[in-house]
């Protein structure tokens, strides 16, 4: 095996756990695909207009940050973080069968909004628990969880493509010019930026002749089912109190010691008290996170780490969502001018060498250090953004490019967050911080980015792309600089040493 039999250990004695946080983070990314490519058969459903329909996207992107910082909330205890997961994806699977009833925009805007919050919960708890039970081996089932995500992405278009309307799915007169061109609406149908589409008049009144629905029930099915098994089927692993006719459960030391190799120590003195500061430390909500006492004695380089680990992410995402959103409407215009065709694979290359890269990165991140993983990911977004440039006026470069582009931002937040939290020995409110700073980065630079493509026209989409890339790196650079300056662990503490493995920890074992 490409791993060692410590790591394979310890993913046999959280099977279950991590299986629930993969299989759930497949339902985040059904989530997160499917508003675009069917948001004109929901204009349909709904008789509204372009620019109606856009508040729709707003909705979610607005829950989903809010959903965000509101997860730490249930990190408390395993059992807590298991039903908010268990809620948050059956909340999805109700969301996908509810949307074919909402023939109402306000109704729609409100059930993605609850869609939203459930996916903001599922980003936040299912990355906090897993940094929690794997700490220092963290990065590889990180890097595992992601793809999931890509792969859901990935998959959700492909399911409602047979069920998109390939006419005007509201039959109404003189709408033939708009039929004619309904692909490039729906590629071009961004986020709160209609106007460029102002020239095509779709009807809001007529027939609704669409077949979208039955793409969100089959969603609704694949979704529900293994969040029923996976997730109802754990139950956290308690020590049990001698004498009631149970064994306790012996004390898992932290990786990497030879107690845990051995499984021959004695299992921790139980006490009512609760843990002491340092075990329930990190991995707070983010309004926990902001409380003063959390910052009693700390140096400035902590703050330092969280905000400038939150700023890399806040270009990385923010970059993914400008890049998967605007890349085509970038590819038909001048001096490009690819057909529309053409240009409707450049979002799907995107995502598909996303999810390559995620996948890539698995077997990739047990062998490099996650700081050089995010090293190699920045750069490599700087020089293909410095390239695109260059080479500004090649179709084929700009095909290679989006597929390098994919590559190369595939693993920079999962690397990131396992950087950031062993920086801080898993003490610090990083998760929560890292998954925030990224949800805001992906909703207020794709709005940033429309405003000024409208504004100064589509040449302006690299030159943003290649400033988020320089500003990455700059935050990057800060970071490594301030992760030399912050204080290392005093060696008497260290995780193989028995006075820190005395210490009770939730370490996030199940059973059935």
């Amino acid at each position: 095996m490409w791993w060692d039999e410590r790591v394979s250990a310890r993913f046999r004695r959280n099977l279950q756990p991590t299986l629930t946080y993969w299989s759930v983070f497949f339902s985040f990314g059904l989530c997160i695909a499917f508003l675009g490519p069917t948001l004109l058969d929901l204009r349909c459903q709904t008789q509204s207009s372009l620019s109606q329909i856009t508040w729709v996207f707003f909705s979610q992107q607005f829950c989903l940050l809010l959903g965000s910082c509101l997860g730490g909330v249930f990190k408390r205890t395993l059992a807590q973080s298991l039903l908010a997961l268990f809620a948050s994806s059956l909340a999805i699977s109700l969301v996908f069968a509810i949307i074919p009833l909402c023939h109402n925009v306000v109704v729609l805007a409100v059930v993605m909004a609850v869609a939203g919050l459930a996916m903001g919960c599922i980003d936040t708890i299912s990355n906090m628990q897993l940094v929690k039970i794997y700490q220092k081996d963290s990065a590889i089932f990180l890097q595992a969880l992601h793809f999931f995500v890509g792969f859901g992405a990935l998959l959700s278009p492909l399911i409602a493509d047979p069920f998109l309307s390939d006419t005007n799915c509201i039959l109404a007169n003189g709408t033939a010019n708009a039929s004619s061109n309904l692909p490039h609406i729906r590629k071009s149908l961004l986020p709160h930026h209609p106007g460029n589409l102002s020239r095509y008049e779709l009807p809001m009144k007529g027939m609704v002749v669409t077949r979208v629905s039955y793409a969100f029930w089959i969603m609704a099915l694949i979704n529900v089912k293994p969040r029923i098994l996976g997730c109802g089927q754990q139950v956290p692993q308690r020590t049990r109190i001698p004498g009631f006719g149970q064994t306790p459960r012996p004390f898992p030391f932290p990786s990497g010691s030879s107690e845990e190799a051995e499984g021959e120590v004695e299992p921790p003195k139980l006490s009512s008290a609760p843990h002491s500061g340092s075990s329930l430390a990190g991995h707070e909500d983010l309004f926990s996170c902001c409380q003063s006492k959390n910052f009693r004695g700390v140096s400035f380089t902590y703050f330092a780490v969280h905000i400038t680990g939150a700023l890399v992410l806040f270009m990385t995402d923010g970059i993914v969502g400008e890049y998967s959103g605007f890349v085509y409407s970038y590819a038909v215009e001048e001096p490009l001018a690819v057909v529309h065709k053409v240009a409707g694979y450049l979002p799907s290359l995107f995502w598909g060498f996303i999810t390559l890269g995620r996948l890539i990165s698995i077997p990739v991140s047990y062998r490099m250090k996650p700081a050089t993983m995010v090293f190699i990911n920045v750069v490599g977004v700087l020089i293909t953004f410095l390239l695109l440039l260059i080479f500004s006026s090649s179709v084929v470069f700009l095909f290679v490019g989006t597929a390098s582009l994919g590559l190369f931002l595939s693993s920079t937040f999962p690397s990131m967050l396992a950087y950031t939290e062993d920086i801080l020995q898993y003490k610090g409110c990083a998760t929560t911080v890292l998954v925030t700073g990224a949800g805001i980065g992906e909703m207020v630079l794709q709005l940033l980015v429309g405003s000024i493509i409208h504004d100064r026209g589509s040449y302006s989409f690299l030159v943003c792309g290649m400033i988020f890339g320089c500003l990455a790196f700059t935050f990057y650079a800060l970071l490594v600089f301030f992760h030399r300056m912050y204080p290392k662990p005093c060696p008497e503490l260290d995780e193989a040493s028995p006075e820190k493995a005395a210490v009770p920890e939730d370490t996030g074992q199940y059973q059935r």
